[in-house]
């Protein structure tokens, strides 16, 4: 199947390719992760296009001991050492995590006390221009109760390594430059716990659907980091548009100091973290300096990793771990040349292929089409419908 991302120089024949997508969807047809068939000659098949389909689909394929979507058959030992800590650690890190929520919650409350939402045609703009004191608790208790989260989800030591301090040859290079203010941060995607590190380590603001605003709690504090909301579906005159707004929200971020970053996810999905997708344009629209950050989930037993399962299948068994690891490396500023300013694709390709170096991460040219082709296959589903359709 052909793919979406970068580096394609020529296009499959048609024939090719329908022939390609009748096979996946052969495959997709048959549920993977069900029981086979009472004749036992099944089960070396189904186990070999499980195989093949990790193969094919190997930036979201998960190796830890639970095994794909996370319903691999558990040994006696793993399934015990589940239960208790399902009956005595998940109840704890449950009640903590919605106390160190409703803290934050509170916090957010008695900053916008007397102050009037911003809105801005169809995303709104929430209290993204918060300045002052208000601004100011917001950033130290937002990212001191973000790091509370991780602790209480088992991150209690992250290590990171910064390398964004220029060598001392460079110092005199372009000085004025090397002044100017990223716009955004560019990290590769493995976990929705993404987030909560990047809160944790410069709260930034990040593109949420307009549902998030309305949430009861999370709903506030999305409006207080300065989310934007997008609601895709929306039509009328006065709605900009996702690039749009990210690329103006950037320019001002990249001019002002006190406005907050925009954090981006150039690939669009998430995998198993040792494969970097080709990058969306989005986050180099705007011409403006971009920090890059690369994120790793060493794991013995359960990846962080959300690659393929539910997020509620996902969040019970991360609770469950003990201790759940997390490495971080910031790369210095990435600013574009003039070239790539003027071309966004060659600026995102190039801070593609230097994250991908400098993380030890495999390129990849798939995408979420090809994710949610692998999805069904697992599933036994038949393949969305979004699958032949281009991806926004």
């Amino acid at each position: 199947m052909a793919a979406d991302g970068d580096g394609d120089d020529a296009t499959p024949p048609a024939e090719l390719d329908r022939g390609t997508r009748r096979e996946e969807e052969e495959v997709a047809a048959k549920p993977l992760l069900s029981p086979p068939p009472a004749a036992s000659t099944a089960a070396p098949a189904a186990q070999e296009s499980l195989e093949e389909l990790d193969r094919r689909y190997a930036p979201y394929a998960r190796r830890d001991a639970y095994g794909p979507m996370g319903r691999g058959p558990l040994g006696a030992v793993e399934t015990a050492r589940l239960a208790v800590a399902a009956a005595v650690l998940l109840p704890l890190r449950v009640v903590a995590g919605v106390l160190v929520l409703v803290a934050y919650y509170l916090v957010c409350r008695v900053c916008t006390l007397w102050v009037e939402e911003e809105r801005d045609g169809g995303e709104g703009e929430g209290y993204a221009r918060l300045e002052g004191w208000r601004r100011d608790v917001i950033v130290r208790c937002g990212r001191a109760l973000t790091r509370a989260m991780l602790f209480v989800f088992g991150f209690y030591w992250i290590r990171e390594h910064d390398r964004r301090v220029a060598d001392a040859e460079d110092e005199d290079l372009g000085k004025s430059e090397y002044l100017e203010r990223p716009g955004a941060i560019v990290s590769n995607h493995v976990s929705h716990l993404d987030i909560l590190y990047h809160m944790s380590s410069s709260l930034p603001s990040f593109v949420a659907k307009r549902s998030v605003a309305r949430l009861p709690l999370v709903g506030i504090i999305s409006k207080c980091i300065g989310c934007i909301f997008v609601q895709r579906e929306s039509k009328t005159s006065d709605f900009k548009g996702v690039s749009g707004a990210v690329t103006e929200r950037i320019q001002r971020a990249h001019q002002q100091k006190n406005s907050p970053m925009m954090l981006l996810f150039p690939e669009g999905t998430t995998t198993n973290g040792d494969y970097l997708l080709p990058f969306k344009t989005g986050a180099f629209l705007a011409r403006a300096p971009v920090q890059p950050v690369i994120l790793r989930y060493p794991y013995k037993r359960f990846s962080p990793a959300w690659d393929s399962m539910s997020g509620a299948r996902h969040v019970f068994l991360l609770l469950c771990q003990f201790a759940n690891y997390l490495e971080v490396v910031h790369l210095p500023v990435y600013y574009p040349s003039e070239q790539e300013k003027d071309d966004p694709k060659l600026y995102a390709s190039n801070v593609r292929k230097l994250m991908a170096k400098e993380g030890n991460l495999i390129l990849s040219d798939l995408g979420l089409a090809e994710k949610r082709v692998y999805h069904a296959a697992l599933n036994g589903n038949s393949l969305p419908r979004a699958l032949h359709q281009k991806d926004d």
